[in-house]
């Protein structure tokens, strides 16, 4: 970080160490009722939230606020957040490769949220704070003790939910590589724990979106992907009273919403749009793909029931994956 310029209200307060309502109020209407439009003003509000040790409930919020509005819409075309602005904002909020507090967190999520097109590293490096709470009992999730490592708890559900949704926005519809890797590792460490049964939900999901999507299949929406209705309601004794009913209801909704190459390909020679198909159509899965999925989900250790729930769904979805997967799908009924 460069040399800090502050104006005089902010750097008064940085002095006093405490921020009160009536403070927030005058940087609200007084000092960035342009809003933050320079990177010295958001690194002056970055430095205030840093000392202030005693801060009003209103200050969170404008900060969020404040620096989320920087990012995401100051630099042109608005909405679009540029590789450099997104590494400046991970340099910011970081100490150690963490996020340094809930604040800061509640930032980094918010600028998915908001953003129309990020960088998919910032994603990742999102869902790898909610890994170092989980799996290491690190970060600034860990502030109060409420959540116990090795186990995953609903809280941290909706978080990766939020952050993966947020990233669903231009051309990020299906998951990335990079995110799967984080899901598969926060379930590798989590899985001979009580987790909340909608971390299953969203693995499941996720997952599939990840490997149908490589396959050559159209994605839904990620909203459409990763919604909240659950489809491992019900028992059903072949797979240890983990999967709903097989092909009804939540898994044939998730096996309709993505539609086959084949499909896909017809309805755009149809309406003459060869260059959006091109654009669109993801590759086929290559052997690297399928080799990746084996190497998560294969070994010699018995398969995780949310990992057979997955392989189940690939099977009923596209019984043409990859030739690497075959041993994998033959694992399930």
């Amino acid at each position: 970080m460069g040399e800090l310029i502050m104006s005089a209200p902010v750097a008064g307060l940085t002095s006093k160490n405490r921020i009160a309502p009536e403070d927030v109020l005058m940087l609200r209407r007084d000092v960035f009722a342009d809003g933050v439009v320079t990177r010295g003003e958001a690194e002056a509000l970055f430095a205030l939230d840093q000392t202030a040790k005693d801060k009003c409930a209103e200050w969170a919020p404008f900060f969020v606020e404040a620096v989320t509005d920087y990012i995401v819409h100051q630099e042109k075309p608005s909405g679009y957040i540029s590789q450099d602005n997104a590494d400046w904002l991970v340099r910011t909020i970081s100490r150690d490769g963490m996020v340094d507090s809930r604040t800061e967190l509640e930032l980094l999520v918010h600028v998915l949220e908001k953003a129309r097109s990020t960088p998919s590293k910032l994603c990742v490096y999102a869902l790898e704070q909610v890994a170092h709470a989980v799996v290491d009992g690190k970060g600034p999730l860990m502030l109060g003790g409420a959540l116990v490592p090795g186990l995953i708890a609903k809280a941290e559900v909706e978080l990766l939910r939020r952050i993966l949704h947020a990233h669903g926005g231009d051309g990020n519809i299906a998951v990335t590589r990079g995110e799967a890797e984080v899901l598969f590792r926060i379930n590798e460490q989590t899985a001979q724990a009580k987790n909340d049964p909608s971390w299953n939900d969203l693995f499941v999901k996720a997952i599939a979106n990840f490997v149908m999507c490589s396959a050559g299949y159209e994605a839904p929406t990620r909203d459409v992907a990763l919604r909240q209705e659950s489809f491992l309601e019900h028992a059903d004794p072949q797979i240890g009273g983990f999967f709903s009913r097989m092909v009804s209801g939540g898994l044939a909704g998730i096996i309709e919403a993505y539609r086959s190459p084949d499909d896909i390909e017809a309805e755009w020679e149809a309406k003459n749009r060869a260059t959006e198909a091109l654009a669109r159509r993801a590759e086929t899965v290559d052997a690297g793909e399928a080799k990746w999925l084996v190497e998560h989900i294969g070994g010699n250790r018995p398969l995780y029931e949310n990992e057979r729930a997955l392989l189940t769904l690939i099977k009923h979805a596209s019984p043409e994956i990859h030739p690497a997967l075959r041993p994998l799908l033959d694992k399930v009924a």
